[in-house]
């Protein structure tokens, strides 16, 4: 059910009017470009405004809201928590801290865990964590290889990881880091040195356009890293915590990393990240990570309620089986609508365009009261709540090609215009 309509817009039109909320954002730095709507309450896959419009969100914070908006499970941890205990300080152990550590490397088959807030964090962590170990072990290695157009993150090191994005552009690029084509086996070969000590890789470049990994390109990078005695690295920022249908992306190829970042979806929504370290990479001696809110216990306790969630029994299956679902969906309009590429895992997916117009389908698509992404120019990207319905999914569907509708129509009127 569509709970609002409105009359197309024109292409140069497709800007949304500012809501009846009286809120203004005159205050907050303008980091990143939002629409005027301010959201007040959310429920699952549904976001409602200040004038109680609903939106139906297959963006859920980026992936960040794994279990969707306020799920229960994740209310009741956070509330019961903050009755106990909020934050101890780094410098003190809390119960629900070593809970978590434990119980991922449990789950992944790691040897050591560090909580932090962020995966930029979690990406700088594996960073200094493999040049540690290059001291140990390689004599002094400290060059870490990663693949063009990654995205790993917005501090110094996970930008200098990342392969100029535009953000990069006014930031100065630390030394140490080499890029090379994404799935692109004999580049990598040739790029790697005595000096190399890591290779970074997003098992599925998010920010790219949702672009996975082929299983002979991450199995040839795990072979080279063993013969050559360096260390695997993987982002598993965004696709870890069940969002490819396995808890780890890793997993889908059969490969295995030597450090794991997670984030996003581990804190369900909350600040929260971890380091996953295995065999001869854990290295770390103490203080040499440090931070105020590093695996504090109330954001722990979002990160067990979210782990126990995807754990459950079924809840992968649902994962793949509505990730098929709307990969099936999307297919069927990528065809309708004369689009390009479809790709994707589990509830991850990217739909590549005819034409650079991804960002006037996301504003049509917020006319319809849905809220997407474009993490390119011509590209789309689906990433809703793990808990999403197939009757959500058809919802978006019929939203989605009232946008794409939106956006066509636009466009033949701009072209008439022009002939005229």
């Amino acid at each position: 059910m569509n709970l609002f309509r409105r009359p197309a817009p024109s292409l140069d039109d497709l800007i949304l009017e500012a809501p009846g909320d009286t809120s203004t954002s005159e205050s907050l730095m303008p980091s990143v470009a939002r629409p005027p709507q301010v959201f007040v309450r959310g429920q699952g896959s549904w976001l409602w405004d200040s004038d109680d419009r609903a939106y139906l969100d297959f963006s859920q914070g980026n992936a960040a809201n794994s279990l969707g908006h306020s799920p229960q499970v994740l209310i009741k941890a956070l509330a019961d928590q903050t009755q106990a205990l909020i934050n101890p300080g780094n410098g003190l152990h809390n119960r629900v801290q070593l809970n978590l550590a434990e119980r991922l490397c449990h789950r992944t088959g790691s040897d050591q865990a560090y909580l932090l807030s962020t995966g930029a964090e979690a990406v700088e962590a594996a960073i200094k964590l493999a040049r540690k170990w290059g001291q140990l072990h390689r004599g002094g290695a400290y060059r870490i290889i990663s693949a063009s157009a990654g995205c790993h993150g917005r501090s110094f090191a996970a930008m200098s990881a990342s392969a100029g994005g535009p953000e990069n552009r006014f930031e100065p690029q630390l030394p140490g880091f080499s890029h090379v084509p994404f799935n692109d086996l004999p580049a990598l070969h040739a790029a790697v040195d005595a000096q190399t000590v890591a290779i970074l890789l997003e098992p599925i470049q998010g920010e790219a356009g949702v672009i996975p990994a082929t299983e002979h390109y991450l199995k040839g990078v795990e072979r080279l890293c063993r013969e050559l005695g360096i260390l695997l690295i993987f982002d598993e920022v965004q696709t870890g915590m069940g969002r490819c249908g396995t808890l780890l992306a890793e997993q889908q190829y059969g490969v295995r990393a030597d450090i794991i970042t997670l984030g996003k979806g581990l804190g369900g929504g909350v600040p929260l990240a971890a380091l996953l370290a295995r065999g001869k990479a854990c290295c770390f001696d103490v203080g040499e990570l440090e931070g105020t809110h590093h695996g504090n216990a109330l954001m722990a306790s979002a990160g067990l309620a979210v782990l126990d969630s995807v754990l459950e029994h079924g809840f992968m299956d649902h994962v793949r089986e509505t990730g098929l679902y709307l990969g099936e969906g999307l297919a069927r309009l990528t065809y309708r609508y004369d689009h390009g590429q479809l790709r994707g895992h589990g509830l991850m997916w990217g739909l590549t365009l005819s034409d650079d117009s991804a960002d006037a389908v996301v504003k049509a698509a917020l006319h319809e009261g849905l809220i997407l992404q474009a993490p390119q120019p011509n590209c789309l990207r689906f990433t809703p709540a793990l808990t999403v319905s197939k009757s959500n999914v058809d919802e978006m569907l019929l939203r989605l090609a009232r946008a794409f509708s939106r956006v066509r129509t636009a466009q033949l009127q701009c072209r008439k215009g022009i002939a005229v």
